[in-house]
């Protein structure tokens, strides 16, 4: 974690809650994210996507994917991921292995971890793991303590 989030970053994490907040109307749990390009132009945005049973549908992972199929390595390497929550390991190795630039998240998995076990949550299946563990060389950013409220009720909505 270095700089502070800028004006933009954070309106890309705002959207990025908006999204999270859609996932979670929409049954999923509340994950959302943007990936901007190198210009600064919105490429592709993604929600949660796994209560049809397939848990990496992760939209970390998914906007890895696409920036593999539609992004040259440099393109990939200006943009920056723009997401609700701080990668799990395997949204972070993905993100790695494609060669995508910046991470900025509005909420951290130390955070989130805290607040399901306050709140009795099942431990995750994985190992939480900050991104920096899993893909050391990419520049992570966040959280954003403007947004950390409305995360966590979002969070705890999602446990019904």
């Amino acid at each position: 974690m270095s700089a502070a989030l800028s004006a933009v970053d954070l309106a890309h994490l705002r959207r990025c809650v908006e999204l999270a907040e859609q996932a979670l109307d929409a049954g999923e749990e509340p994950f959302g994210s943007v990936l901007v390009g190198p210009g600064g132009a919105v490429l592709q945005e993604d929600v949660n996507r796994t209560s049809g049973g397939d848990q990496t549908r992760h939209p970390e992972f998914e906007l890895a994917r696409w920036a593999a199929a539609h992004l040259s390595p440099e393109d990939r390497a200006g943009s920056t991921v723009y997401t609700s929550g701080e990668h799990c390991p395997m949204c972070a190795a993905a993100h790695g292995w494609v060669g995508l630039g910046r991470i900025v998240y509005a909420v951290s998995t130390a955070q989130l971890t805290e607040w399901r076990s306050g709140w009795g949550a099942p431990d995750s299946p994985v190992t939480p793991l900050p991104v920096g563990d899993i893909a050391p060389g990419v520049v992570v950013q966040g959280p954003a303590a403007e947004l950390e409220e409305q995360m966590r009720a979002l969070h705890h909505r999602s446990l019904g």
